[in-house]
């Protein structure tokens, strides 16, 4: 028996448009890895910035594959890895030499227990299919995904640069919004699918002015403007959830409606 053999390409002859989206992707790995070296120089703020060039990467690689149609395999599963790395590893490991290495033993478990929670969460992901009559879930997430779980884990650190707050038992605080993301990523709580919004083209001019205001926050204001963000996901997190079930229950009774419909 002839076992045909797959030849692994990064650049499909068929589709080659699938080497700029396949490169941002590559290089959102070379930010995470990156983030990790900062923090092993005590370089903090650089870390938190490379993460969250990453988390930008990770928003526009998908937007510009659709755009140039360079959408491919191998760039599904590049993403999936590079979210391993960049919002699993790398902030589990900056968040480890900032403050829970002093746990020991405990801190490690935590930053295993975040990384294993991360690859499961993305797994669940890479697996789950919306049916046609259910279009509307494609607005939600199930759980929180990895880019704003690297967010909330680093927040603590984003606080304390900030100058807003600084804390006391940093270990312990740490440890507790770490092992509290990971469940955040592994439940099946809705969240927003931010990747989903669409712009009405009458209000891109105000998109755009709400851009640079934003971009003008964080140059100047880096580490608060990031924290505020935080702050104002969490706080998206309940109405998000609300708002999913409202949204299936009057899927669900529409459905009932149809369905008695037929049977007259």
């Amino acid at each position: 028996m002839i076992e045909s053999k797959r030849e692994f390409k990064l650049i499909s002859k068929k589709n080659p448009k699938s080497l700029l989206p396949n490169a941002l992707t590559i290089f959102g790995v070379c930010l995470g890895l990156s983030s990790i070296k900062f923090a092993l120089d005590l370089n903090y703020s650089m870390a938190v910035i490379a993460i969250g060039f990453a988390a930008i990467l990770d928003t526009l690689d998908g937007r510009v594959a659709r755009l140039i149609k360079g959408t491919s395999k191998v760039g599904k599963e590049l993403d999936s890895l590079t979210d391993v790395i960049s919002f699993g590893v790398a902030p589990s490991f900056v968040m480890y030499f900032w403050a829970i290495n002093e746990l020991g033993k405990f801190g490690w478990l935590a930053v295993l227990i975040y990384t294993v929670c991360c690859a499961l969460r993305l797994a669940r992901f890479n697996l789950t299919e919306v049916n046609e009559n259910e279009s509307w879930k494609i607005n939600f997430f199930e759980g929180v995904p990895s880019p704003a779980a690297a967010g909330l884990v680093l927040m603590p650190l984003i606080l304390s640069m900030s100058g807003i707050f600084q804390f006391g038992n940093k270990d312990i605080i740490c440890c507790a919004v770490i092992l509290i993301t990971s469940f955040l990523m592994v439940s099946k709580i809705p969240t927003y699918s931010l990747k989903r919004i669409t712009i009405p083209r009458s209000s891109g001019i105000f998109l755009l002015l709400g851009i640079g205001i934003y971009l003008s926050l964080v140059i100047f204001y880096t580490f608060q403007t990031l924290f505020f963000s935080g702050v104002v996901y969490i706080s998206l997190i309940p109405i998000s959830y609300f708002h999913y079930k409202r949204k299936n229950k009057k899927f669900l009774e529409n459905a009932e409606e149809e369905e008695t419909e037929d049977i007259l």
